[in-house]
């Protein structure tokens, strides 16, 4: 026998042994995975890694060829030049597609290079509508926007809390100046009165004099716009200067996390907006949230389930399409209906979720409760 012909049979008895080699999908993750945001960004790539974990479990075969799933995580560090870099990065490494990035300011700069690169992002998070308003193909939001959240903030303020004069704190990042935008022009539309819009940072620790002012002000209640580490901030020195008025915010204020560390001072007056519903009203939330619990001993926070929703998806899409290359299974998330933890999910050709859900939350007892509508 040939030499050629024993190594074509040794090969084919090993492949016949071990099984033909599965090829592996690489999935980027991108996040704030240290600094103030962290417990967001670390509760996204648990999602994640819930969802790819379940995948290779459940041994997913794509046009006939096995497939592994790979998570590669990258710390955006909730900063645009960092998630820019980032985003390099994980094209380079050659991810199929990129679940991320939690900031608004961080997904608009970075959404270029995957749009750039044919590799498809979803932000299971990241609200402004800057994002999906360039229309850029490869760009996607499995979440609500901050034109729904900050307008139902607003009409909540006047026809729940009966507020009729309204202050304003903005940290001047793309989310916080977005969704305090859209609160603004949508309260000065309701005939709410804006007595002062103050500015901040997403690091701003000190809100004393921000609050003094707003205090001269006499407003009915406060928006903050901005994320959750500075609004227990604004509770906690808000109750010290007797400015015992409602905080309200978005989404980025709406974590499991914002009662413990505002220290019980947002009980009974803070409220915030949330895409998505809570996870015991999905079907299969419950177990999730028990999975979520036992392998990684906290609660499930708010987006998780969106970025584990978007990982899942895209593998359907591959699916689907027969393919792990983009340029094959994309147009498919333009195209159909997809089944998730979520429920029906069905983006726009802007890339948008059609008919995102909302839900309300108002703290009491130390937790985030849904408030019925």
């Amino acid at each position: 026998m040939k030499t050629s012909m024993k190594f074509l049979c040794a090969s084919l008895m090993f492949a016949i042994a071990t099984g033909a080699r599965a090829e592996v999908v690489k999935i980027g993750v991108a996040g704030p995975l240290t600094g103030a945001q962290a417990v967001f960004g670390k509760d996204n790539e648990r999602g994640v890694r819930m969802a790819i974990d379940e995948l290779n479990a459940s041994k997913l075969s794509i046009n006939g060829q096995a497939v592994t799933f790979e998570l590669i995580s990258e710390d955006d560090q909730a900063d645009p030049k960092t998630g820019m870099s980032v985003a390099q990065k994980l094209v380079d490494s050659g991810v199929k597609a990129v679940i991320g990035h939690y900031n608004s300011g961080v997904m608009i700069p970075a959404d270029r290079i995957y749009d750039a690169a044919h590799i498809p992002v979803i932000t299971g998070a990241a609200s402004n509508p800057a994002i999906t308003a360039a229309g850029l193909p490869y760009v996607f939001r499995l979440a609500a926007n901050d034109n729904v959240m900050g307008a139902r903030m607003a009409e909540f303020a006047k026809k729940n809390l009966g507020a009729t004069k309204v202050a304003v704190i903005d940290d001047r990042t793309a989310y916080g100046s977005g969704v305090a935008d859209v609160f603004v022009a949508t309260a000065k539309k309701l005939g709410l009165e804006i007595t002062t819009r103050e500015f901040a940072t997403d690091k701003s620790v000190d809100f004393t004099a921000v609050l003094n002012r707003i205090k001269a002000t006499k407003p009915d209640a406060v928006f903050y716009g901005g994320y959750y580490a500075q609004a227990s901030a604004v509770g906690r020195q808000s109750r010290q200067l007797a400015l015992n008025v409602p905080i309200l915010g978005g989404d980025g204020i709406c974590s499991v996390e914002l009662p413990k560390l505002a220290g019980g001072t947002l009980d009974g007056r803070g409220y915030c907006a949330q895409g998505g519903l809570p996870l015991e009203q999905l079907a299969n939330g419950p177990a999730f949230a028990a999975r979520y619990m036992k392998e990684f001993g906290n609660k499930a926070d708010i987006y998780s389930p969106a970025f584990y929703s978007a990982t899942m998806l895209v593998a359907d899409a591959m699916k689907r399409a027969n393919s792990t290359n983009p340029e094959k299974f994309v147009p498919l998330l333009k195209k159909d209906s997809f089944s998730t933890l979520l429920g029906t999910v069905r983006f726009d050709s802007s890339g948008e979720w059609v008919d995102a859900p909302v839900t309300l939350y108002k703290i009491a007892d130390g937790k985030l409760n849904q408030i019925p509508q």
